[in-house]
């Protein structure tokens, strides 16, 4: 079992691939708790190095389901003694997690060469938008902005406006997807050198790799810069959306020809409007599918669609996602700390992951944690403001 597992009753010890991996995160927005949450659901032990002072999320702690699976401890890293018990945690650890600009790390003490130095086997994991070098390296910047340079917020209709999906394709896809994947992947390699090694993960790399397939495409001319003019993006009408009686909106995805025939027999439309070779017969088939479409209430053609494989799904709301049949049935989303959230994912055969433990306030585990890592002076370090049991009443960071 690795230094610092938690062994107590407010949760088993954790469940899944990772278990015996601990990993420390230093508390950041965005993709490193997502990128944590994702470690910790597969079992790792996380233990997140929380800022001392004001939160940096404007989330309740409680309610973050970020944060949830995680073991929080306090730290003021702008003092000596901060840094030295992160040091600790550090030389019993397997990975750090960290999502500063480039070299605020190594200001603050905790940099990779740092850490390497106590701890050789460490997997040192960085989460930038911009990367570690290049022009823009130093600079602020949000989900919008870098997914905006690398094209993967190009597709869409012809005269709309670009718009993202939140920050789920850039934070998420192409950031924390990406860091966890090159954390695990240095954590096999390094079972067999016996060193670790820093991941450099920025989410301009990440998102431009999710547009792998478009660039084939564009080589295949078999898609184009022209906004609406491609096949997944809206210009063909079998992959588009559509309003409903009620107004709202149903998916259509019917891209083979078999399911497309599909989608035409249970809408009842005429078998001349199969032949969809012809991009000139494009707007009388959209227009053909729009009134099928309107005619009915939403929830009717999911009803009609949900045992044919024409590839028709209802748009549903956040809310409503938690009562489709195929993710109730699934348990896709489940309730933790009495909030409703999307259950770990993947799934594994022989090590599943454990329930997720519901959040905890900042510092919650201040004290255990640096029982368990063998830390003394603990009451010195709590009197002196080096690291906090309990999270401080302070007003949130305005959004």
């Amino acid at each position: 079992m690795t230094p610092g597992r938690h062994d107590g009753d407010e949760s088993a010890r954790p469940a899944g691939p990772l278990a015996g991996v601990t990993v420390i995160e230093l508390a950041g927005i965005g993709p490193i708790p997502h990128a944590a949450m994702l470690l910790a659901d597969m079992g790792a032990d996380v233990i997140c190095v929380e800022r001392a002072g004001p939160p940096i999320s404007w989330v309740t702690p409680t309610k973050d389901v970020l944060r949830r699976n995680r073991r929080s401890i306090v730290v003021d890293l702008r003092t000596p003694e901060g840094v030295r018990v992160v040091e600790a945690l550090v030389a019993q650890a397997d990975v750090l997690l960290e999502g500063h600009r480039p070299g605020v790390t190594e200001r603050l003490g905790v940099g990779p060469e740092r850490c390497h130095e106590l701890n050789p086997r460490l997997v040192y994991g960085r989460m930038t938008g911009w990367g570690q070098s290049g022009p823009l390296a130093a600079r602020a910047g949000h989900d919008i902005g870098y997914v905006a340079v690398t094209g993967a917020l190009t597709p869409g209709m012809e005269g709309t406006r670009p718009f993202p999906p939140a920050n789920l394709l850039g934070d998420f896809g192409g950031g924390s997807t990406y860091l966890v994947i090159g954390v695990l992947a240095a954590l096999l390699e390094a079972t067999r050198s016996g060193q670790g090694q820093v991941v450099d993960a920025a989410i301009v790399d990440g998102a431009a790799s999710l547009t792998s397939i478009l660039h084939g495409l564009m080589a295949s001319d078999l898609w184009t810069d022209r906004r609406g003019a491609n096949r997944l993006d809206g210009a063909a009408p079998w992959y588009d959306t559509y309003e409903t009686s009620d107004g709202k909106y149903v998916a259509v995805g019917a891209l083979e020809p078999k399911f497309y025939a599909e989608l035409l027999q249970v809408l009842g439309l005429d078998e001349k409007l199969a032949d969809r070779s012809d991009p000139s017969s494009w707007r009388a088939i959209r227009s053909a599918l729009a009134e099928a479409f309107a005619s009915k209430t939403r929830d009717h053609w999911a009803e009609v669609f949900m045992d044919s494989d024409a590839c028709v799904a209802p748009v549903l709301t956040l809310t409503e996602a938690r009562e489709h049949p195929q993710l109730r049935d699934r348990g896709v989303f489940i309730e933790v700390g009495g909030v409703s959230q999307p259950a770990p994912a993947p799934r594994f055969s022989r090590t599943p992951s454990g329930a997720p433990r519901a959040p905890r306030e900042r510092g919650a585990h201040t004290r255990e944690i640096l029982q368990s890592f063998g830390i003394s002076g603990i009451d010195d370090l709590l009197r002196s403001g080096v690291v906090t049991e309990t999270s401080e009443k302070v007003t949130r960071p305005e959004t």
